[in-house]
């Protein structure tokens, strides 16, 4: 993928589209770590992985038993 860097401010930066951070499972405010390796080679990583919010992973919980709930009945 081809990024041009951008003016923003005084600085300079790259911009990173959504489809982007959706496929490195990044979002804005994110920590990551910044590496610049011989021969100019940039890499950027997360700094945690990502970690689902304990309501959110019991709100899907919830909405997925909901759903399936014949079917978990049967296999009980």
């Amino acid at each position: 993928m081809i990024k041009t860097l951008s003016k923003i401010g005084n600085s300079q930066g790259l911009i990173f589209d959504s489809a982007l951070l959706q496929l490195a499972r990044l979002k804005v405010g994110d920590e990551v770590n910044v590496e610049v390796h011989a021969g100019g080679t940039i890499t950027i990583t997360p700094m945690a992985p990502a970690v689902i919010e304990a309501a959110k992973a019991a709100e899907t919980v919830k909405r997925l038993i909901q759903k399936n709930s014949e079917l978990f009945r049967r296999l009980s």
